[in-house]
C-alpha cells in the first residue's frame, strides 16, 4: 500500500517566511534608527565646535589710525609712527592737547591690523586703546551727557546661509564675528556664550522664535542674562567665488522683535569677515539707539516666573484667612494648655547679591567645568563669564542668594581652594 504524504507546497510556506522576514527587517530598522539617534545626539553634543568671546574692555578704543612713516631705521620708523598714532587717537577721543610723554602715560595697549615694514619705512593701520582709568577724567562724552548701560543680554547670533539656519551647530563666520567684536564704549552689556557643551542643544534658531516666558526665564537665569538679543544675518552667494550679499535684522526680546535692518556686500569671499565685523558694529549702534529711546527694557515677565497663579493665591488666602477665624474658638476650647507657645521668628529672605569670581582657564573644557560646579551650587541663579583669557585666569559674574561668605564655603564644599577678596572669589582646584 502506498502512502502518500502531504507536503506543504512552496506557495503555502512563503507568506510564514515573508512574515519572519519582514520581522527581521522591522527589528533591524529599529536597531539602526535607536543607535543612529544615539550617534546624532552624542554628535550633537560633542564634538570640535565653540567660539569664546574675547575678554570685553570698557577702555576707550580708537581704530583705524594710518600712519606712514620713515626713519634711518625700520626700529626707528615703527616708534615714529606708533608716537604719531598716539596723537592722531587721543586727538580723535577728544582730549586736550598734551605732551607725547603724556599721551603715551595714557595708553593702554596698540593693536596691529595691517603693517608694512621696510628697511627705512613703516606703513600700518593701527587701533590705540587708552585706559579709561587714567584718560576717562580728560574725554567727555561728545554730547555732555552720562552714557547709558543695558541690562545682562544674552545674545544669540544667528546665521542663514545655503537654506540652512545655524547658531552654534558649526563654527560659523557670524558666530565668529560676534565672540570678536569689542565693544569698549557700548551701551550694551552683551553676555555671549562660547556655544560648546549643551548650548548648541539649548540655543538654536528655532527657539528665538518661541514665545514662552516660561522657558526664556530659565534660560536667561542660567546664563546670568535679564533679556535676549537675536542678530540676525543672511547670507546670498551670487555664485562660487563671486560677490556674498548679507541681509542684516537686529531683533531682540521673546516676540522677536525687530528693531530695524540693513543690506552689505562682499565682493568675495575674502572679504565676508571684514563685511561681517562690520554688520556687527552696525547692529551694536542700533541696539545702542533702542537703548537710548528706551526700547531695550529687560521683559519683566522672564522674572516673575516663580509667582503664584493668582487663583490659586486667592484660594490659599481664603484658607488662611479662614483657619485665622478657627484659631479663636480652638484656644478657647477646655483642657487647652494654658502655656503659651513660642513664635517662631520670621526668616528673612535671602539677598540677592551679584559676586565676581575669578578661575583658571587653561582650555574649553576647564571653563566649562567651572560654570558646570558653580551653577550647580544651591543658590546659584546664573552664572556667565564677563572676561575670557583662554590659557589665563578668566572672570565669571555670579548671582547668589546669599552672602559672598555662604558662596564661599559652598564652593569649598565642591572640593574648591577659595580666596576671599572685596565682593570678589578666586577659586582654583
Amino acid at each position: 500500500m502506498a502512502v502518500a504524504l502531504d507536503h506543504p507546497s512552496p506557495q503555502a510556506q512563503a507568506p510564514g517566511r515573508k512574515a519572519n522576514v519582514l520581522k527581521a527587517l522591522a527589528a533591524a530598522a529599529a536597531i539602526a534608527l535607536v543607535v543612529a539617534g544615539s550617534v546624532r545626539l552624542i554628535a550633537q553634543i560633542e564634538g570640535d565646535r565653540g567660539i569664546n568671546p574675547i575678554a570685553v574692555s570698557r577702555d576707550i578704543e580708537v581704530s583705524g589710525i594710518e600712519v606712514n612713516v620713515t626713519g634711518k631705521t625700520a626700529q626707528e620708523a615703527r616708534e615714529a609712527a606708533w608716537n604719531e598714532a598716539r596723537r592722531k587717537a587721543w586727538a580723535q577721543a577728544g582730549g586736550p592737547s598734551m605732551p607725547d610723554g603724556q599721551i603715551e602715560s595714557l595708553v593702554a595697549s596698540i593693536v596691529v591690523e595691517r603693517e608694512q615694514i621696510g628697511p627705512r619705512r613703516y606703513i600700518a593701520t593701527l587701533s590705540v586703546i587708552f585706559d579709561r582709568a587714567r584718560a576717562g577724567q580728560f574725554i567727555a562724552s561728545g554730547d555732555g551727557t552720562i552714557a547709558r548701560h543695558s541690562a545682562p543680554m544674552l545674545t544669540i547670533p544667528v546665521l542663514y546661509s545655503g537654506g540652512a539656519a545655524q547658531v552654534y551647530e558649526v563654527r560659523g563666520p557670524w558666530q565668529a564675528a560676534w565672540a570678536q567684536f569689542r565693544a569698549p564704549d557700548s551701551g550694551i552689556d552683551y553676555v555671549r556664550p562660547s556655544g560648546s557643551g549643551g548650548d548648541s542643544l539649548l540655543l538654536t534658531a528655532g527657539q528665538t522664535t518661541r514665545r514662552s516666558r516660561a522657558w526664556w526665564g530659565n534660560i536667561v537665569d542660567q546664563f546670568g542674562a535679564s533679556d535676549i538679543l537675536v542678530p540676525v544675518a543672511r547670507l546670498e552667494r551670487q555664485w562660487p567665488g563671486g560677490p556674498v550679499r548679507g541681509t542684516f535684522t537686529a531683533r531682540y526680546g521673546p516676540d522677536n522683535v525687530s528693531l530695524g535692518g540693513f543690506t552689505l556686500t562682499a565682493n568675495s569671499e575674502a572679504e565676508l569677515p571684514a563685511m561681517l565685523a562690520n554688520a556687527v558694529k552696525r547692529i551694536d549702534g542700533m541696539y545702542n539707539d533702542a537703548l537710548a529711546k528706551g526700547m531695550l527694557k529687560p521683559d519683566a515677565a522672564l522674572r516673575q516666573q516663580s509667582e503664584i497663579d493668582p487663583t490659586l493665591a486667592a484660594i490659599i488666602a481664603a484658607a488662611a484667612r479662614q483657619e485665622a477665624a478657627n484659631a479663636p474658638a480652638a484656644q478657647a476650647t477646655p483642657g487647652a494648655s494654658p502655656t503659651a507657645s513660642p513664635s517662631p521668628t520670621p526668616t528673612a529672605e535671602a539677598k540677592i547679591s551679584t559676586i565676581t569670581v575669578q578661575f583658571a582657564s587653561p582650555d574649553a573644557k576647564a571653563v566649562d567645568g567651572a560654570l558646570s560646579s558653580v551653577r550647580s551650587v544651591p543658590g546659584v541663579r546664573g552664572a556667565s563669564t564677563s572676561s575670557l583669557a583662554m590659557g589665563g585666569t578668566s572672570v565669571m559674574r555670579v548671582t547668589f542668594a546669599g552672602s559672598i561668605e555662604e558662596l564661599r564655603d559652598a564652593l569649598r564644599a565642591r572640593g574648591w581652594s577659595v580666596s576671599a577678596g572685596s565682593n570678589a572669589l578666586s577659586i582654583r582646584r
